[in-house]
């Protein structure tokens, strides 16, 4: 059963169907490895230093611990609303949105379905970048069908 796009997005639906069918025969741990590396992505695309941000540090921190056996649940989750918070603080619309695939991507160690969250909000900051571009959103569709075959190994 494919998953429902909870946001608004222009999106390349053939690529999505295609990423989602993948992600349908995937386990949680693998989704967990996509997840953050959409999430270092976007914030690399759109120019987000996060190096030195403890909040977002600690969160993918915790999303590889938990991918261990080295973290809860709730542990993950936690680092997902501290990262949530940081978005809702944020002015910038884009920004806002790249930490809204953080969020949702450190969250994919407590719930599998924000993965797929996450890619959507992923195309959303491609939305905001580049309006009206299904060129850039098909690029972005493949960079994830890509990552996501590199994860399964």
């Amino acid at each position: 059963m494919s998953t429902k796009v909870k946001i608004k997005i222009q999106d390349d639906t053939w690529l999505r169907e295609i990423i989602d069918t993948v992600y349908e025969e995937s386990d949680q741990i693998i989704l967990a490895r996509w997840s953050l590396a959409m999430a270092k992505h976007i914030l690399e695309l759109v120019n987000i230093p996060y190096e030195n941000n403890d909040i977002i540090l600690g969160g993918f921190d915790t999303n590889v611990q938990w991918q261990n056996g080295k973290a809860r649940m709730h542990d993950v989750r936690q680092a997902g609303f501290r990262i949530h918070q940081l978005a809702r603080n944020s002015e910038n619309e884009i920004e806002k949105t790249a930490l809204r695939v953080v969020g949702q991507a450190i969250g994919s160690g407590h719930m599998r379905e924000h993965a797929m969250v996450a890619s959507d909000y992923s195309v959303k900051v491609i939305n905001l970048i580049k309006p009206d571009c299904i060129e850039a959103v098909s690029n972005e569709r493949q960079w994830q069908l890509n990552k996501l075959m590199e994860c399964k190994g």
